[in-house]
């Protein structure tokens, strides 16, 4: 029976939840002091801060000035949604699965709109499909970075320059974090609570000319609910990429995202906060090299996401037990740590393998990073111990 004492240092913040994700360091809620609320957010100032939303986000994401930024309902779950059934259905598709979210699309493209020209390119937790096998004459729908299961694409160099279909990606845990290839995306999406820790509802739809051509020029067969109309008299609502969102925004969740966005620049930009996200991963692969009862859940380190950072523990004595015993164990784990007020919301989301999802964005620090590995050990071997004392 192993029994290691309790580290003597903690994270300063124990918040590693991989959605809603931690504040940028030092938020407070007078980081809000200056939103427009009890106005309509289509006087002028309203209008003014969502406009500035789009035109910095295309500044630090560096989106090209020809694409289109628009602010919409319901995450990012509602902008896929807005693109799947607004411009799907004009050609076959292909979509890629290798963890929950991209399933979800699946179920969406198949067994809600119905197409019945799709292939469906699937792989298991932990692994990806063969990028190869992508046909770009189709349209392709793909998550760039797999929240649940910590595998990302590797790069954009797979996607054909010269493809007849659109790419749609969900970027949702990517965006802010790694470098996504827009001269090879047509659709992108992404929502304001993941990477830069804004408040969740609102997500972002960003929209190349091919896609914009689409929307132009093709009607789905089946109608669409107000949320999801983009075209208006067969050209595209560029109100809506002007900051004149289609429902209600919050504008104290605007005045947050603008927050993030004002903190991101002032440390440098998009490279700080992926070399900031890189610094975390690596962190967590250090431990992880050093510590025999855990490994990454994404088999191909090219592949390993630097933010939704996703462990399996692999200890003989676990992986002998049945799935739902397994799954009883990281939950315990997880329970262990946030007891003790040392970690938040880290265990594997509930579709994917049991074990352990660390957020390592760039808003969180990696001397809390540092800190939590030797609590992981710590709660590990506590529960180790419980459970021989059980048996």
């Amino acid at each position: 029976m192993t029994t290691l004492p309790q580290p003597a240092t903690r994270p300063a913040n124990p918040r590693f939840s991989s959605g809603p994700t931690t504040k940028r360091p030092g938020w407070t809620l007078e980081a809000l002091s200056d939103a427009f609320l009890g106005r309509s957010h289509r006087a002028k100032g309203g209008k003014a801060k969502l406009k500035q939303a789009i035109e910095e986000t295309r500044a630090l994401l560096g989106v090209p000035e020809d694409y289109q930024i628009g602010i919409v309902p319901a995450s990012d779950t509602g902008a896929v949604e807005m693109a799947l059934w607004s411009m799907l259905g004009a050609r076959g598709v292909d979509v890629l699965a290798w963890e929950s979210f991209g399933a979800g699309w699946v179920t969406d493209i198949v067994k809600q709109l119905k197409l019945e020209d799709v292939r469906v390119l699937e792989a298991p937790y932990g692994e990806i499909v063969d990028l190869a096998d992508v046909d770009f004459s189709r349209d392709v729908v793909f998550t760039w970075n797999g929240t649940t299961s910590g595998v990302k694409v590797p790069d954009g160099d797979w996607i054909a320059q010269d493809r007849e279909g659109l790419t749609i990606c969900d970027a949702t845990s990517a965006a802010f974090a790694q470098k996504l290839a827009f001269d090879k995306l047509d659709v992108v999406t992404f929502s304001w609570q993941k990477v830069l820790g804004g408040e969740a509802q609102h997500g972002m739809l960003i929209l190349s000319p091919r896609a914009v051509e689409r929307l132009e020029s093709y009607s789905p067969a089946w109608p669409l609910p107000k949320i999801f109309r983009m075209v208006k008299g067969g050209k595209l609502n560029a109100e809506i990429f002007e900051g004149a969102t289609i429902n209600t925004p919050s504008m104290l969740a605007v005045e947050d995202y603008l927050d993030a966005l004002a903190w991101a620049r002032s440390i440098g930009g998009l490279e700080k906060l992926i070399a900031r996200a890189d610094a975390n991963t690596a962190a967590i692969a250090a431990w992880v090299e050093a510590t025999p009862w855990v490994d990454f859940l994404a088999k191909d380190p090219a592949l390993r996401s630097n933010t939704s950072v996703c462990l399996k523990i692999v200890d003989p004595a676990v992986t002998a037990l049945s799935e739902a015993e397994q799954a009883a164990f990281a939950k315990a784990l997880t329970a262990r740590l946030e007891a003790q007020g040392v970690a938040f919301d880290i265990g594997a989301y509930r579709d994917a393998p049991p074990g352990l999802r660390i957020w390592c964005g760039g808003t969180v620090e990696t001397s809390d990073i540092e800190a939590l590995t030797p609590w992981l050990d710590w709660a590990f071997a506590e529960e180790m111990n419980a459970a021989r004392k059980a048996a």
